[in-house]
């Protein structure tokens, strides 16, 4: 019987499209990989390395958000016969291939699971769809006490596609990249729990603040929990570094962010690094420029900024102390290659040779060309911290009050 690995190469590999070509993925590949080595015991993967914060690395690491879907010709063929998003995103072999086709064409630093951060909701009783045109809808929004009361402690029996695409993919990565799992932060899930899908305003939950108070705690709590529980099964099942996607947090002003999501994540963090000690966490909120010092504050490993800030400014605002992560905006990568080669180098010359994550401040956007994705991992391959520093002196910079 054929492994799931070997179901999925069966399966997609065969029908890859002919745009940046099968043989450019799959020489960029053999070329890349003879120069990596699975990491032994004493030495992990360079994206876990830089977000522990440690001396002396060549580089920095780099991956994308959203580097593995709808961009890649790859991708699209295979959604044309898989047309259910949840069902690309629940289905091992599917959850696998997709994976693997951002890792088999360009080699990232990090390679992140496909999936969603709604995708647990069924596992704690809430049932959700996706629709073409409206994104996900909960038919029954949570906004009462008895709806909170009939949520259920989180079923992992549930999510098993899950642990089983993590431990496949730990295997087929074997060493050469990170491999991250990533969750949404309470406030975030809460949002589509509370307004049933996607919004442009958040009424209803921000209401909930002032006139239902103790529904939305009660709600936010019990996602805290479950969120805890969904990091440690994904550590388990071979995760190495976890992101946190607190999405919509940057829609609240910073007082109130203080107040309705910044607990809860303090919460998870506090979990994970009492029983997960050693898996790095990266916290990232769309829109965080007025939030950076209250996100370090959450005891995260990386904080990451998105394209609206200044990636110096941002160090300087965090200091050295913690990890950084991004922000090249993804509009760069529609730019001429030597464009997209300085911004590079710039954003790296700012966020210093120590503890960052080279990545986009955003996600890749649809109809990013293929061959920009290339051209970003390969200057971060060339690029070498002994020459874009030298002369200078990286002196600790510490946050600013």
């Amino acid at each position: 019987m054929m492994s799931p690995t070997a179901t999925a190469t069966a399966i997609f590999l065969s029908a890859a499209p002919s745009s940046f070509s099968t043989r450019r993925r799959r020489s960029r590949l053999a070329a890349i990989s003879a120069s990596l080595s699975p990491s032994s015991s004493s030495e992990e993967p360079l994206l876990v390395r830089a977000a522990r914060g440690e001396d002396g690395l060549p580089r920095p690491p780099a991956w994308m958000m959203r580097q593995a879907g709808r961009y890649m010709a790859e991708y699209q063929a295979l959604a044309k016969r898989h047309p259910s998003f949840r069902e690309r995103s629940e289905n091992t072999d599917l959850i696998v291939e997709i994976t693997l086709q951002p890792w088999r064409a360009f080699a990232p630093d990090g390679v992140i699971l496909f999936s969603d951060i709604l995708t647990p909701l069924p596992a704690i009783g809430v049932p959700f769809d996706i629709s073409d045109s409206k994104g996900p809808v909960i038919q029954s929004p949570v906004r009462s006490e008895e709806q909170v009361r009939q949520l259920v402690p989180i079923d992992l029996d549930k999510l098993h596609f899950v642990g089983e695409s993590l431990r496949i993919l730990r295997n087929e990565i074997d060493g050469k990249a990170a491999l991250l799992g990533f969750v949404g932060a309470p406030w975030t899930i809460a949002t589509y729990v509370v307004e049933g899908g996607m919004t442009n305003t958040y009424t209803n939950i921000k209401s909930m603040c002032h006139t239902a108070p103790n529904v939305l705690r009660g709600l936010l709590s019990h996602l805290a929990q479950a969120i805890s529980d969904y990091i440690i099964y994904q550590v388990n099942s071979g995760a190495q570094c976890i992101q946190i996607f607190d999405s919509w947090g940057g829609q609240l002003p910073p007082h109130v962010w203080e107040q309705w999501s910044k607990p809860y994540i303090k919460q998870i963090v506090s979990r994970i690094k009492k029983e997960c000690p050693h898996v790095p966490l990266v916290l990232y909120i769309n829109g965080n420029g007025g939030l950076l010092e209250r996100m370090k504050d959450t005891g995260v490993d990386v904080i990451g900024l998105d394209w609206t800030v200044d990636m110096a400014d941002g160090r300087r605002r965090l200091g050295n102390g913690i990890g950084v992560q991004g922000n090249v905006d993804p509009a760069f990568l529609f730019s001429p290659l030597p464009v997209l080669t300085d911004e590079i180098h710039r954003v790296v010359k700012s966020a210093g040779p120590k503890s960052h994550i080279l990545n986009l401040g955003h996600g890749v956007l649809q109809k990013t060309p293929e061959e920009a994705v290339a051209h970003f991992f390969d200057v971060t391959r060339s690029l070498r911290y002994d020459t874009l520093f030298q002369g200078s002196v990286a002196g600790e910079l510490q946050a600013v009050a």
